[in-house]
């Protein structure tokens, strides 16, 4: 299954209710920057959301592909019409709040929910990474790809004993002077395992390492805060690991929040 094929099925309500029957209540668009106390990088993120009945979909996207004034456009609009049309960052936003409107990840016996502690971001993320690397299930010195980089999950991924193989569109070293790839093929070939981000399903990479992670019968873990409900759809079918941190996400907040874990064929 492809990304383009799970968005055909949902439009011909092979996943449930028609589309054409549901309604994007509110799209809204996104734009933050975070520097964690210690680091010298500052993530510039940028989502566009959709909120379908009682979940929200999110997909974050690179500069200039989504503005601002997308939002009065796709609010109020049947569901099938973002699915079907415009940026693929709506369309996957669009497809995530329609399968999390299906299954929200708090009803899913599936998920394993894994509760971030209160305080600041570095507590925070340094606590999700920990949950995010815990679904590798490594020897100690294998290689790692991350397909997506942020400090603290190089450093988690470290502490698993693993090498950490990063790639990253925008950073060209990690905190600690590491080089960083640009293209995937640099360490997709390379590694063991590979963790991916949600980000790889907005910029079109995702079925590209779909198939090679088949190919090469390593496990796919994901990270999803975007299309976290997408990537859910491909557990078994070519990931093997998913940690889904649904929106409201941990750095808009300092309260306990919740992700949910899940793993190929059953609860993390």
């Amino acid at each position: 299954m492809s990304v383009e094929e799970l968005f055909a099925d949902v439009l011909g309500a092979r996943r449930g209710t028609p589309p054409a029957e549901l309604v994007a209540t509110s799209v809204f668009w996104v734009h933050h920057g975070t520097r964690l106390a210690g680091g010298g990088t500052t993530y510039l993120n940028r989502y566009v959301l959709v909120r379908c009945g009682r979940s929200f979909g999110a997909c974050a996207f690179e500069a200039g592909e989504v503005g601002p004034d997308i939002c009065a456009g796709a609010s109020g609009r049947p569901l099938d019409a973002l699915l079907g049309e415009g940026p693929l960052p709506l369309r996957i936003a669009a497809l995530d709040a329609y399968l999390a409107q299906a299954r929200p990840h708090r009803e899913d016996p599936a998920g394993e929910p894994v509760s971030l502690p209160p305080g600041p971001p570095e507590v925070r993320a340094r606590a999700r990474d920990a949950a995010i690397a815990g679904l590798l299930d490594i020897e100690p010195g294998a290689k790692v790809a991350l397909i997506g980089v942020v400090n603290p999950l190089v450093a988690a991924i470290r502490d698993r004993g693993a090498v950490c193989l990063p790639c990253d569109l925008n950073l060209r070293t990690t905190q600690w002077g590491d080089p960083v790839a640009e293209s995937m093929a640099e360490v997709l070939d390379l590694a063991d395992a590979v963790v991916a981000t949600g980000m790889t399903l907005s910029n079109g990479t995702f079925d590209t390492i779909l198939r090679r992670c088949g190919e090469r019968a390593v496990p796919l873990i994901v990270y999803a805060q975007t299309g976290s409900a997408v990537a859910r759809a491909f557990l078994g079918a070519g990931v093997s690991a998913l940690c889904a941190e649904p929106f409201p996400f941990s750095q808009f907040s300092a309260e306990p929040t919740d992700l949910f874990r899940y793993r190929a064929g059953g609860v993390a």
